[in-house]
């Protein structure tokens, strides 16, 4: 299980030299992003989709909130059937599955356009041309790579800790 951490590093170049130490204390390039008022090189990985938005959190709001309304149509057509069709169970669990399937493509669609709420807590620090690095690390090597920036880079800050993430890449 991973943790995402922040931290607010001075400067472009300072991040460079994080970076290099972060692979140096085998931390995979793919769980290291870093975000920046002004663009950064493209050696640097910035961030996706997946972190710059709340497509995930809109997608799974909408896949609860359509299975309901699926359910609800569901339920309808029960109470008040059509003439001559008469839904049962699995007329019940398509209109589910179609619902949280239409609920989450919108609201995905939707929160696409949103920014990150979590990334909002650092934009006064980025426009002041500070450097934000997100890691995604086991639980068991945090204390040792907090360790790391706090000796490497003192001029960081620590930015906090998400909970706990799902296991996959």
């Amino acid at each position: 299980m991973r943790r995402r951490l922040y931290f607010l590093l001075p400067d472009s170049g300072s991040a460079r030299a994080m970076l290099n130490e972060l692979l140096l204390a085998r931390i995979e390039i793919s769980h290291i992003r870093f975000m920046a008022r002004q663009p950064l090189p493209a050696d640097m990985p910035g961030l996706g989709l997946l972190q710059k938005t709340d497509l995930l959190h809109g997608a799974q709001l909408g896949f609860i909130m359509g299975s309901l309304a699926g359910l609800g149509a569901g339920v309808f057509l029960t109470l008040f059937p059509i003439d001559g069709f008469h839904p049962g169970t699995p007329t019940l669990l398509l209109l589910m599955l179609g619902g949280a399937l239409f609920g989450s493509w919108a609201s995905g669609m939707n929160a696409a356009a949103v920014p990150c709420k979590r990334l909002g807590r650092f934009a006064r620090q980025l426009e002041q041309g500070q450097v934000l690095l997100l890691l995604d690390l086991p639980a068991a090597r945090i204390a040792e790579i907090e360790t790391l920036i706090a000796q490497r880079q003192p001029a960081s800050q620590f930015g906090g800790i998400e909970p706990p993430m799902l296991a996959f890449p």
